[in-house]
């Protein structure tokens, strides 16, 4: 692209850094802006550098927050007995879209894998089990997307939490939810569906080579 303008280029190299944001897209959304006042451009931008500088995370379930606990921990109407593990915080979005689940969550920041360097020491795997040695908890449900990645992780905290506490209850999400699938682009019904009849989750009790 040609641009007439250095401010122009600059401002579409910016926005091109965007996941699935290309140049094209990029000088659409940079030509919008130039549109607006710039009272909308100013606000767009403080918003921006607002969320960047000021975000917080959960002490508790490590969730992305704007105060010291996320407003999910801070709901004393959810129940805190029962922990959803997830990967992210989309996949939270996700299951609070189906409106089928009333506990709270624990988000790991990732899942375990070995070809990309994530071991368990990169996620937020501590604090879930710090949780479970201080919180009454009843149940975990291990709502991780269904790829080698996901079930990896689902058995190595399995085998984790059940040392730590062998009576808690561990499930999974039923497969109503594709394997090699992402969390956040399963539909709204199918999520639900899979949350609603979700299974215990007993492999750490096999041998991993049996």
């Amino acid at each position: 692209m040609n641009f007439s303008s250095k401010l122009i280029e600059q401002a579409v190299a910016e926005f091109s850094r965007l996941p699935g944001i290309g140049k094209k897209t990029a000088l659409r959304l940079v030509l919008h802006l130039l549109k607006q006042s710039t009272e909308t451009v100013d606000i767009f931008t403080q918003r921006i550098s607002d969320m960047r500088h000021q975000i917080k995370y959960c002490q508790k379930c490590c969730n992305i927050s704007d105060d010291v606990l996320c407003n999910i921990c801070a709901n004393t109407h959810r129940k805190h007995e029962t922990i959803c593990v997830v990967e992210n915080l989309r996949d939270v979005i996700a299951i609070e879209s189906t409106q089928q689940y009333q506990g709270v969550y624990h988000v790991l920041g990732g899942v375990i894998s070995p070809v990309d360097g994530i071991g368990p020491d990169q996620l937020n795997v501590q604090a879930l089990l710090n949780r479970l040695q201080k919180e009454p908890i009843d149940e975990i449900i291990m709502a991780l997307s269904p790829t080698m990645e996901g079930d990896t992780t689902i058995f190595y905290l399995s085998r984790k939490l059940h040392e730590i506490n062998p009576s808690v209850k561990i499930s999974a999400l039923a497969r109503g939810v594709a394997f090699g699938g992402e969390l956040e682009y399963v539909d709204e019904l199918t999520l639900a569906r899979a949350m609603a009849t979700r299974r215990p989750y007993e492999q750490f009790l096999v041998s991993p080579d049996k």
